[in-house]
């Protein structure tokens, strides 16, 4: 295993936090672990070698290794399932109502492996039901990994991503994928979700403003100060009375969110 120099890892942590938000102040040891095979493997002798690489260069498919290397991506269907509760029972009935146009505007911030976004398109469907054909109900799903985005969007899953979700819904809506115990979603539920590759460094100008974000498991990569500034741009991208949704594991500071706190890891507009 390689060893890092302070210096090249003060320069990978400005690196990685400046372009991406992400802070790996306190991750030395985890650095060392995840990259150095990975390093000698691209035909680099050191850290230094690697860091002056990937800060000269910026290729996109370096950085991605690196990305996928020092965050995790684990989610599963119905995750934090608290969330899709208050979606069934209290969000979507409000949107029922006062959607006029009958255009729900749901992002998945930091979607990985899509398992979040097709999630909420199940639910919108089980919600609408024969109404749905007369909504507009796509969601929006963005990650910055090149590598998730590409799962999701094969929509191929194992038995255990699917293990909690509700009865019934492994059959009406998946279908068996070629191997055992291997599943891919159906084309009407992996048809309403749009996947894009979005930095969340960066402005938020999507089209309309959003009812409700998902932005969950997403935020403990980042620090203070970051995490306020995004959560001020999800502000302003979001409609009057929409909802922002962070992981259970996340919290904001009450006295500087512009958001409405609501209950843990749950936030209005007013």
């Amino acid at each position: 295993m390689l060893t890092i120099r302070e210096s090249d890892f003060q320069r990978l942590v400005q690196f990685v936090k400046k372009d991406y938000g992400i802070d790996l102040s306190q991750k030395k040891q985890l650095i060392v672990g995840r990259l150095s095979n990975s390093i000698i493997s691209m035909g680099f002798s050191s850290f230094q070698e690697y860091v002056d690489h990937l800060i000269k260069t910026k290729k996109p498919e370096d950085l991605e290794v690196m990305l996928n290397k020092l965050t995790t991506n684990y989610t599963y269907f119905m995750r934090e399932e608290a969330h899709f509760k208050l979606l069934t029972d209290t969000i979507l009935p409000y949107l029922e109502k006062t959607k006029r146009d009958h255009v729900l505007s749901i992002w998945s911030a930091g979607c990985s492996s899509g398992e979040e976004p097709y999630t909420i398109s199940m639910l919108i469907k089980e919600y609408l039901g024969k109404k749905a054909s007369s909504w507009d109900t796509r969601v929006l799903a963005t990650d910055i990994s090149q590598n998730a985005l590409r799962a999701a969007a094969n929509a191929v899953y194992d038995e255990s991503s699917l293990r909690e979700l509700p009865k019934g819904w492994k059959s009406k809506y998946f279908r068996p994928a070629g191997q055992p115990g291997i599943y891919t979603v159906a084309p009407e539920i992996k048809s309403n979700v749009i996947f894009r590759t979005f930095n969340l460094m960066g402005p938020i100008r999507f089209r309309l403003k959003f009812d409700v974000i998902f932005c969950r498991n997403v935020m403990i990569y980042f620090d203070q100060a970051t995490k306020e500034a995004l959560v001020n741009r999800f502000y302003q991208a979001t409609n009057p009375g929409g909802y922002l949704l962070i992981g259970h594991s996340e919290n904001l500071n009450k006295q500087t969110t512009p958001y409405k706190y609501l209950r843990p890891a749950t936030y209005r507009k007013e």
